[in-house]
Order: structure tokens, then sequence, then C-alpha cells
């Protein structure tokens, strides 16, 4: 079957990422027409604005997208692209998920967990003002049809992937009314899903028993913000950003992407380790219905990884982003 998928290379080590796991894919036997777009800098720079309205029409035509790294300016210059996506396009639900790899160092072993987040509102609804000179106020929007649309969503994934228990991470002891809403509806959607076990734990008192023991966790449930944190701080269990995949998803549409950031410091030295973007497009593989492929790759991956032969420097090793993903061609050729 042949696709058609957009893919956005991004910015800084985005384009090379990008190629690296567009050969892969290829290798792979992938049969794919891809549609090209640019987001971020590079929009800016080529169609004035960092979102280009034509960008939007060919994800929502084509109804997937690959996403390399996108510089987000801090404390000014333009709105985040992501945050941008993910309201024109509705992808309500952020996936995240985190294991082990073979042969990657980390500091736990056995971990193998999955990360929900509500992806639409919560402080990300972005709806801040000044008050009075030096005092700001950020609106939390939580309600409670994105709450439960969003624990539907971690649901039905925990059915259809074997998951056994869902855990709703929250601070509902403080903001009572907002995180109160949120575990309220979680609990009201775990009463149609009496096969899955629905626990809570505070955000804090999550992210402590994270660190401590995250082989404990199983599927982790969470609003935006706690969901945009205790991602990453869970990424650091297994060996970082480099080393772990995210999908973007609404009822219609899905976006993979790298969830580290575009490392302009080493852009354009063929230093970047392409394993997140690569992961992630597993995930949009899967998402296509080419599991198969999905699986071959990541055992190509794998079996270069355990030769330890050709590692990226964030691994250990000397090699650059093309020889890395060459020598996952290479193993796919066999």
């Amino acid at each position: 079957m042949r696709h058609i998928i957009t893919l956005i290379p991004g910015d800084g080590i985005g384009p090379e990422v990008t190629g690296a796991v567009v050969a892969i894919l290829d290798a792979a036997g992938l049969q794919v027409d891809w549609e090209r777009h640019v987001a971020g800098v590079l929009a800016v720079e080529q169609h004035g604005e960092p979102l280009p309205p034509s960008l939007v029409d060919s994800i929502r035509r084509t109804k997937v997208a690959l996403k390399g790294p996108i510089t987000t300016p801090v404390g000014g210059g333009f709105t985040s692209v992501n945050v941008g996506l993910r309201k024109a396009l509705g992808l309500f639900a952020n996936l995240r998920p985190v294991w082990n790899i073979p042969s990657v160092p980390s500091r736990y072993t056995g971990v193998d967990l999955v990360i929900v987040r509500e992806n639409t509102e919560d402080l990300y609804a972005g709806l801040e003002h000044e008050v009075v000179p030096g005092v700001v106020e950020s609106l939390k929007i939580i309600t409670a049809d994105a709450s439960e649309r969003i624990a539907t969503f971690a649901f039905e994934y925990a059915r259809k992937h074997g998951r056994k228990r869902v855990t709703a991470v929250h601070k509902a002891n403080i903001m009572k009314m907002g995180d109160g809403l949120f575990l309220k509806s979680v609990q009201k959607v775990a009463a149609r899903f009496p096969d899955i076990t629905c626990d809570e734990r505070i955000v804090d008192a999550a992210c402590m028993h994270l660190v401590m023991n995250p082989t404990q966790f199983d599927v982790l449930l969470l609003p935006n913000l706690y969901g945009d944190i205790v991602s990453d701080l869970c990424a650091g269990l297994v060996g970082g950003l480099g080393v772990v995949p995210a999908a973007n998803l609404g009822a219609e549409v899905g976006v993979f992407e790298a969830v580290h950031g575009s490392a302009p410091d080493i852009a354009g030295k063929n230093l970047a380790n392409p394993m997140a973007l690569l992961l992630s497009a597993l995930l949009m593989l899967r998402h296509i219905g080419e599991g198969d492929m999905a699986d071959r790759v990541m055992r190509a991956l794998g079996d270069v990884l355990s030769e330890g032969k050709v590692r990226t420097r964030d691994l250990g090793g000397t090699a650059g982003t093309t020889e890395f993903a060459e020598a996952i061609c290479c193993e796919l050729g066999r």
C-alpha cells in the first residue's frame, strides 16, 4: 500500500535527523509520497508566519505527519508551533511510551510505562494578561468534556495494548475545583472499564515514586502541564529525550514527532542521534497499518545497538547521524 504523509523536517538538527529517518524507512520498503512543509523559523522566513495554512491543510488531507524538532523562542517571538498544531488539528492526546531499550545506558531497568497527556487545555490554553504592572494572571482551564475524552483514550489504549492499570495524576488536594473536576471525570470514565484498575496520585508524590521505583507504574494519565513535565522526567529514567518517541493524536489525525529540542549548537555537524524521531516514525508505521515493518526496523535498530560498533556520541560512540542511519539500513538489507 502506498501512503501519502506530510513531512515537516523542522529546523536546527531537524533536517538531519529527518533525512536519516526517511532513509531508514525507504530501506525498510515503505511506499510513500512525502508532502514536505516548513514550520517555525524557516516558515517565518519564507511565509511570514510560523505555521502556514498550507501545512495545516496538508495534514488535514493526509491525516498523518512526521515532524522533526522546531525551535520555540523563549519569552518572546512566535508562539509554539506544537501548540498551534494541536489546536488547529484537534490533537487532544499526547502519547509517550517510555521503556528501556536494550543496550541504551540508563539509571533503571525494567521500565515500561505509557504517559497519556491531555493536549488542549489547562495552562497551555495560553490565556494570560497583566493585571497591573508586575502582576500577570494565567488561567488554568479544565473542562469535563476534555477530561472525559482523554480518560476514554487512556482506558481504551490500556485495554487494546494489554495494560492493566491507569493512574490519574493531579493536584486536587489544592486545586479542588480544576484538578478535582479532572479526577472526577477520570473516575466516571473508569467505571466503564471494570477490567482496568484505576488509581490516583498527587503529582508531587507521583514524581517521587517515579524516581524511586518507576516499574510500579503502567499508564499515567495527566492534565496538560503535569503531563509535559512528567513525560520529560520519565524520559530521563530510560536515557533521555533522545531515545523516546511521541505522538499527538486526534479523532482523525496523527502527528508523530521527536520530543527533544532543535539543538542549534550542533546543527549541520552530523552529530545528532535520530533515534527519537525514528521511534516516533515506528509509532506512525503502526498507526497506518505497517506494524510488521515497524517490527523489522525495531529489530534492526536493536541489532545495531547491541553490536555496539556504531553509536552516536550521546550513546557513548563516535558515529555521526548518517553513519548511524546507514548501519540500520544495512541491517535491514541482510
